[in-house]
C-alpha cells in the first residue's frame, strides 16, 4: 500500500496541466503522445473522476499550420498564430478523445476573467456542468484576444492551471514538465544533484533550490512552477510534479506511486478567501505597523491604521494590504484618499470614530 500522502484512490477532481517542453517533439507540437495523455485522461474518467486538462501548443500549432520560418515574436503575430493554431490543437484533441468516444469542451480562459468575481462564478457553473456530464474541459489562454495574456503569461499555464485547480475545487494538480520533479540543484549541470520527494512547505530554501533547477522549454521555468504550486496550495489541494514523459505517468500518480515531487497543502480556504487570493489586486493600501500586527491578528482594517493609497480600485475590488495580506475594499479609493486627508486634518477625531476599511471576513493574508 503506498503511504497516505501519496493514497489519491478518494480524490475526485483532477486538474492536468501539459507544457510545452513536453508537448513538443524537435520544435513540432506531437500529435501522437496527444493520444498518450488522451487514453490516460480517458481512463480516469471511466473510473468517475472529474479531469480538467490544461494545455499549452496553440502558438506553436500557428507557426506550424502557417508555416512559418522564423520564431513569432512580435505580438499580432502571435495573436494570429493562436487564433490558427488553437482551432488545430483541438481539433487534434477532439481526434485523440474520440477514440475512446470521450467528449471533451474547449474553454479559453484570460487573466481578468480569473480575477472578476462575478465571471468567475459563471465559470466554476460551467465548469461544474460540464464535468458533471463527463465531459473533459480542456483549458488554454486566449492569447488570440488579450496582449496581457502574452506579454504577462501565466508562467507557460503553469499559473493557469494552479488557478483553475483553486477555483474548481480541485483536490489534485498534476503538472508534466521536462524534468522528473524539483531537485536539490539543477541535474543537467550536477550530477550529483537530488530529486525531492516530498515538499512539506514551500520554504525560501525550497524556492532557492527552484531557482536553481530550471527546465530547458516552455516559458515557466521550476520557479513559475512553484509559484503555481503555492496559489493550488493554499486551497488545499495536493500537487505531483513530474515529467510528462513516463510511461502511463498519469495514471500511475493516481495510483499512488512515488514519482515526482509531492507537494502538500499548507491550508484550506474558503471558495470565496481563494478567489480574493488570487484575483488580481487593482491596488495598494499601504499600513502601519500596527495594522501589520492587527491583521496578522486576525483583526479587520481600520482607518486608523491606513498610511496611503495606490492605485484606482472601486469598493467591492481586491486590493492588497502592504505586503501583509489582500482584502475585499469596503471603500474606494477616491473614498480613501479623502478620509485620509480628513484624518491629516483632525487625527484625534478620526481615530475616535476610525471605520473597517477591509473588514476581517474579507481579507486573506498572505503566506
Amino acid at each position: 500500500m503506498p503511504p497516505v500522502m501519496r493514497d489519491f484512490h478518494q480524490v475526485k477532481r483532477i486538474v492536468i496541466k501539459v507544457g510545452t517542453g513536453v508537448l513538443t517533439q524537435n520544435g513540432a507540437v506531437d500529435t501522437e503522445f496527444m493520444q498518450v495523455i488522451a487514453d490516460q485522461i480517458t481512463q480516469l474518467v471511466r473510473q468517475h473522476r472529474q479531469v480538467i486538462l490544461v494545455t499549452s501548443g496553440a502558438i506553436g500549432m500557428g507557426i506550424n499550420e502557417l508555416e512559418l520560418r522564423k520564431p513569432a515574436k512580435e505580438v499580432k503575430l502571435r495573436q494570429a498564430c493562436a487564433a490558427v493554431g488553437q482551432v488545430v490543437l483541438m481539433h487534434e484533441y477532439k481526434k485523440a478523445f474520440s477514440r475512446h468516444g470521450q467528449k471533451v469542451a474547449q474553454v479559453l480562459l484570460t487573466n481578468r476573467i480569473m480575477s472578476q468575481r462575478k465571471y468567475y462564478v459563471n465559470l466554476k457553473n460551467a465548469m461544474e456542468t460540464l464535468l458533471g456530464m463527463g465531459i473533459v474541459p480542456i483549458v488554454n489562454e486566449n492569447d488570440c484576444v488579450s496582449i496581457e495574456e502574452i506579454d504577462l503569461a501565466f508562467g507557460d499555464n503553469d499559473m493557469l492551471s494552479a488557478l483553475v485547480a483553486s477555483k474548481i475545487d480541485a483536490e489534485l494538480l498534476i503538472i508534466l514538465t521536462d524534468v522528473e520533479g524539483l531537485y536539490n540543484d539543477n541535474p543537467r549541470k550536477n550530477r550529483q544533484a537530488k530529486l525531492i520527494p516530498v515538499v512539506y512547505e514551500i520554504s525560501e530554501q525550497i524556492e532557492a533550490m527552484a531557482g536553481r533547477a530550471g527546465t530547458l522549454l516552455g516559458t515557466g521555468g521550476m520557479m513559475s512552477k512553484i509559484a503555481a504550486i503555492r496559489i493550488a496550495s493554499q486551497a488545499g489541494c495536493k500537487a505531483v510534479l513530474t515529467h510528462g514523459r513516463m510511461e502511463n505517468v498519469i495514471l500511475r500518480i493516481v495510483q499512488g506511486e512515488e514519482i515526482g515531487t509531492l507537494f502538500l497543502p499548507k491550508r484550506r480556504l474558503s471558495n470565496r478567501k481563494r478567489w480574493i487570493l488570487t484575483a488580481r489586486a487593482e491596488g495598494v493600501i499601504h499600513l502601519d505597523g500596527g495594522a501589520a500586527a492587527a491583521i496578522k491578528n486576525h483583526h479587520s482594517l481600520l482607518l486608523v491604521g491606513v498610511t496611503g493609497v495606490e492605485g484606482d480600485f472601486a469598493a467591492g475590488e481586491v486590493v492588497k494590504l502592504g505586503e501583509v495580506a489582500k482584502g475585499v475594499a469596503d471603500v474606494s479609493a477616491v473614498q480613501l484618499r479623502r478620509l485620509l486627508e480628513e484624518k491629516g486634518e483632525n487625527p484625534a477625531a478620526a481615530d475616535k470614530k476610525s471605520r473597517a476599511v477591509v473588514h476581517i471576513n474579507n481579507l486573506v493574508i498572505l503566506g
